[in-house]
């Protein structure tokens, strides 16, 4: 039987109605017995949820038999969490815990959608709305304000992540559950997915090959896509942002509407900046533009669920080269990319009662074109038509993933529960080329693997351990094959001390097998302009990671110190040749041991009886060396950040908050010999905003600044930086948002 067959065979399993279960229950406040409305109550691996009305109750239909975690969840109260059984014997009756600490959210990247308090690997979780207050102008921007997170940039529209000091293929984007695929090989290639659309966004600091394979081996960049409307409820929001520095716009329009059974949403996005400007002049060429339709069905019936989600993403981006004219055109001119990835995933799920069957298919298509100035060598004979360039690189990605795990749920002894879950993940990928220049060759790579991880959890220890196998092949056309593979394991202990004090240490392997890039690269790459030669005699990158994690946590401080040491065998890296190819330097592949280490530590404190005030430091350091002590390319530098944070409602505006933060970047001199050294800086943002009425409908509105003062810098992971192009000056933005 093949592996098709075998799918169509599990998608035909029974999905009828044994019998549908209603859960009712009723939400009140510890401390005076008074019943809570507007809570929200959510089932993260149901997918589905609904909010209490007036008197604090809530019911929810159309859940199958079975043990489930359910999350409840409400500003100004703790973030209730516990697996219960479905159907219950009687009405739920739950107490929420009045709290000072913001409310926690369920973690999607992790396995056992746990909060994070309760999960032992820790996790950066961020709202992409509380992103854009703070003056978010693309996703991989934003995404540097995360401690231990920064992206290599090539002006404002294009970005990588960053993890730890570790980019590129070592770091895996997920996006509506499954990889993104998009030619993350070269620096100047970004995410290629716009932030409408996107709910939040969780960061795994560490290798995550035990979750999610090869190229997981610095971490990973999980994108939580928008969820549907509550059971039986209909929504709709217009959100729209100008930015000053850019003269440039965001806007997105989304609807959804869910009932008992079916589901669906709908969101559409526009986004088109000019050069950033900066108090020196705009840098020519940084311009983009960006369309974006995100759009998704789901349909449950007790035992059985599924989802379908599609992203067509349209962008025009360029690529900066030397201080030109002067424009707020928002048409990029020569050299630019055209890309445009499509994105069409499908999850569904068969809910037994103590496990659960969850099967994750993917498939993406990423067309990129790269476009750049040509030398005639004479000029256009009078009266004849020029005509119009084909691009100088066009590769064409094609990308099918799948995902099919089992996870069990076994009762021990004193309420405690064993979960495990057992999978097998892969892809299918084909490359090809239709462009006049060829930098990576027409091939096929194919991966597989199989997985198996637990959790259990004592009074106060929580364990979780687990091991996985993978292969790769590359079959490059007309040329060579080469085949990869790897045993990894990961496990880790998280101990409540007491109430307010835990600590968590993790010790993971991971890999990464070499990209296409790096075994058969052979031409220029326009992007970086240098000659890249691949070598084919690479070996897998390995990995071994420590990472300890304290925490004191009490109504009114946190504190969080993580370190880290990752040590990295096999390390692949470019390196000059000392030869030329048509003027440019020629870069080869090499490969030598390499290790990273530091650590970030974190304050949030609430003064009592200050509660509306919040004062949030963190300091973040990372070092990369090679075996004979040189230091790695592209880390970045130590980052001290402070914010002060207020918070306020009155009967004219709700959920109120403004804020102030001074964030210093110190001096990098810790860099390789093809680097230049960086100077420090320090940058001042600050913001504020609420929520208003409008015939009877809430109006979000906010306004923030950021680099306050204007102040002219290089960013060291800038891709700008050799040609001395300072980021982005004063930018002020102000937003909105109206929902139905």
């Amino acid at each position: 039987m093949t592996i098709r067959n075998i799918l169509v065979l599990v998608m035909l399993l029974p999905v009828l109605t044994f019998g549908q279960n209603t859960l009712t229950g009723k939400i009140i406040n510890n401390s005076n017995q008074d019943p809570l409305p507007f809570v929200n109550i959510y089932f993260p691996q149901l997918e589905t949820g609904t909010s209490s009305i007036e008197d604090g109750s809530f019911s929810l239909e159309n859940l199958p038999d079975g043990k489930f975690r359910i999350i409840i969840s409400y500003i100004g109260f703790q973030t209730f969490s516990q697996l219960i059984s479905v159907p219950a014997k009687s009405e739920l009756i739950i107490e929420l815990q009045p709290s000072a600490i913001e409310m926690e959210e369920v973690l999607i990247s992790t396995p056992f959608h746990k909060l994070q308090s309760e999960n032992v690997m820790k996790v950066e979780q961020l709202k992409v709305n509380e992103l854009r207050k703070n003056g978010m102008v693309t996703l991989s921007r934003a995404i540097s304000d995360i401690p231990g997170v920064s992206s290599i940039s090539t002006g404002l529209g294009i970005g990588k992540p960053v993890i730890r000091g570790l980019s590129s293929n070592r770091v895996l984007v997920y996006a509506q559950g499954i990889r993104l695929e998009n030619q993350q090989f070269g620096e100047e290639h970004g995410l290629g997915i716009s932030d409408s659309g996107i709910e939040s966004v969780e960061v795994i600091k560490g290798p995550a090959s035990l979750l999610y394979g090869s190229d997981a081996l610095g971490g990973v960049l999980y994108l939580n896509p928008e969820r549907f409307a509550n059971q039986n409820s209909t929504a709709a929001d217009l959100n729209t942002t100008y930015f000053s520095s850019t003269q440039g716009y965001s806007t997105n329009l989304g609807f959804k509407s869910s009932g008992k059974a079916l589901k669906f949403l709908v969101r559409g996005s526009l986004a088109a900046h000019s050069d950033y400007e900066n108090d020196l002049y705009r840098v020519t060429n940084s311009r983009f533009k960006e369309r974006d339709l995100k759009a998704g069905i789901g349909f449950q019936k007790s035992k059985f669920k599924t989802d379908l989600r599609y992203n067509i993403n349209d962008s025009n981006l360029g690529l900066p080269e030397e201080i030109g004219d002067q424009s707020t055109d928002k048409n990029p001119i020569l050299p630019n990319q055209e890309l445009q990835n499509h994105i069409l995933s499908s999850k569904s799920s068969w809910f037994f009662p103590k496990s659960i069957l969850e099967m994750n298919l993917g498939y993406i298509s990423n067309d990129r074109k790269e476009f750049e100035e040509h030398d005639h060598g004479e000029e256009e004979e009078e009266g004849q038509q020029e005509e119009e360039e084909g691009p100088a690189l066009h590769m064409k990605l094609k990308t099918f993933n799948y995902n099919l795990q089992y996870s069990i749920n076994s009762d021990l002894k004193n309420d405690k529960t064993l979960e495990t879950i057992v999978g097998i993940q892969g892809m299918i990928q084909d490359n090809a080329n239709f462009g006049e220049e060829l930098l990576i060759p027409d091939a096929r790579t194919t991966d597989f693997g199989i997985m198996a991880t637990s959790h259990i959890h004592f009074e106060k220890v929580g364990l979780q351990f687990g091991a996985r196998f993978d292969t790769r092949k590359i079959d490059v056309e007309e040329s060579f094959e080469t085949n990869y593979s790897s045993f990894n394991f990961a496990s880790g202990i998280k101990y409540d001390f007491n109430e307010a004090f835990i600590g968590r240490l993790n010790l993971a392997s991971g890999f990464r097998a070499p990209n296409l890039a790096e075994l058969a690269s052979d031409g220029t790459h326009e992007g970086t302009n240098r000659y890249e030669i691949g070598n084919p005699d690479l070996n897998n990158e390995r990995n071994f990671q420590s990472d300890l994690t304290l925490e004191h946590r009490s109504d009114h401080l946190e504190i969080m110190v993580n370190g880290f040491y990752n040590r990295v065998s096999d390390f692949i890296f470019l390196s000059p040749n000392g030869e030329f190819v048509n003027e440019d330097p020629v870069f080869v592949y090499l490969q030598d041991d390499a290790r990273l280490y530091g650590g970030e530590i974190m304050l949030h404190f609430h003064p009592h009886p200050l509660d509306w005030l919040h004062i949030e430091s963190s300091f973040e350091i990372v070092r990369g060396k090679q075996d004979d002590d040189r230091s790695l390319p592209l880390i970045p530098a130590n980052i001290l950040s402070n914010t002060l944070r207020f918070e306020f409602d009155e009967e004219w505006v709700k959920n109120g908050f403004g804020f102030l933060t001074l964030s210093h970047t110190f001096d990098q001199e810790n860099i390789s010999e093809f680097e230049t050294r960086t100077g420090g800086y320090s940058l001042l943002n600050a913001g504020i905003g609420g929520t208003v009425s409008i015939f009877n409908n809430p109006l979000e509105l906010n306004l923030s600044a950021t680099n306050l003062l204007d102040k002219v810098y290089v960013n060291h992971m800038s891709r700008l930086k050799a040609d001395g192009i300072p980021n982005m000056g004063r930018n002020i933005s102000f937003g909105l948002r109206y929902s139905l």
